[in-house]
């Protein structure tokens, strides 16, 4: 007891240490006023230092892919910084591959702004925009899913590809002393420019979660960013199957929804695992667009049905139960949204059964 009273003890001091050295870094050294020289000079701008790369760059307008929010776990916010800032950190090295390191990639949310830096940033993203919306509804799915949409101001528009996401700002309150990012995929019919729709679920104490399912209300305004993300539809006439769970349903809603607007005939099989009954959702959205498309199949399935579900669906592994649907899967191409260990799960049996890698498209969360 007493060894595991002074492990504790230590990891207190430890943490309590770190984040008096972040403050003290944060607030107590003055790094003055920093120069960002974007794109070999067609762009300069001056940012107060000691803030990450990320942060400074989302106080000029220049909104770069996090979908942790600069956590530093998702990897996506990569520039390249040719000049200015400290050596590679260990936080970064996972996230970078060996060329990546030589050509000065760095991550955005890691590395710190206390220097004038020269850096790249891809002409797409001078296109990212930020949106001061309204919450129009916040709806339960299930028992941990909301269906959160968002309203943009009148006259306000915004165009997006089929499973995008948005960046949306946690204001601060209780659980975080500052406005944080998270990412969410976009749930929206594309042909409707003023709203996002959103399937956010509930995640123990997280800080964004938390807000959206505790504090967030109808009428209030909220703040996002986007859209982002190439986990599109490719332009072939392949068969297509879906594979997610829980709110992964997000970006598959909005790929209906454009499959059932252009008439899209190409054949499409959607699996949908779930642990038990209450785990399900949209189900009526589903059946309409089964409905209205002759070539949409969607297939429920519970991999711990209770016993008063009174199931008589497919049962089992989603993963499982596309193999047994899907024995031959060479001419098809697949989309996966959800857990790193659910997309893991579904790679390797979608291979097993023939398809190649290079035809399947994921989106980890």
């Amino acid at each position: 007891m007493t060894f595991f009273i002074a492990v504790g003890s230590l990891c207190a001091i430890c943490g309590i240490l770190a984040i008096l050295l972040v403050i003290a870094d944060r607030y107590l050294n003055d790094y003055g006023i920093c120069k960002l020289i974007i794109n070999r000079g067609a762009r300069e701008e001056e940012v107060e230092g000691g803030d990450t790369l990320l942060g400074s760059l989302n106080s000029i307008g220049l909104f770069i892919p996090s979908a942790c929010g600069g956590q530093g776990s998702c990897g996506l916010c990569k520039l390249k910084v040719s000049a200015g800032g400290p050596p590679l950190l260990p936080t970064e090295e996972p996230h970078l591959d060996a060329t990546e390191i030589k050509e000065n990639v760095r991550l955005c949310c890691q590395l710190k702004v206390h220097e004038d830096m020269e850096l790249e940033i891809p002409e797409e993203l001078f296109n990212i925009r930020e949106y001061k919306g309204t919450v129009e509804s916040l709806t339960d799915l299930n028992h941990d899913i909301k269906r959160l949409r968002i309203a943009l101001p009148a006259g306000d528009e915004i165009d997006i590809i089929p499973g995008q996401y948005i960046q949306i700002e946690t204001p601060k309150y209780k659980k975080t002393p500052e406005p944080i990012y998270r990412a969410y995929s976009i749930a929206t019919d594309p042909l409707d420019k003023t709203h996002i729709d959103l399937c956010i679920r509930l995640v123990p104490d997280g800080l964004c979660t938390t807000y959206v399912f505790e504090h967030l209300k109808e009428g209030d305004a909220i703040t996002l960013n986007g859209p982002y993300g190439d986990f599109v539809l490719s332009d072939t006439d392949k068969d297509i199957l879906f594979i997610a769970g829980g709110s992964g349903m997000a970006p598959f809603l909005s790929m209906l929804a454009h499959i059932k607007n252009e008439k899209i005939p190409r054949n499409v099989t959607y699996f949908f695992g779930a642990r038990a009954k209450r785990d399900l959702i949209c189900l009526e959205q589903m059946a309409a667009f089964e409905a209205a498309m002759p070539n949409i199949k969607f297939v429920p399935c519970l991999s711990e049905p209770m016993p008063d579900d009174n199931w008589c669906g497919e049962t089992g592994l989603v993963t499982d139960v596309m193999k047994h649907h899907c024995p031959d899967l060479a001419q098809m191409e697949a989309y996966l949204c959800g857990s790193p260990g659910m997309i893991d799960a579904s790679i390797a049996a979608l291979t097993a059964n023939g398809m190649p890698e290079e035809a399947i498209a994921y989106d980890k969360f």
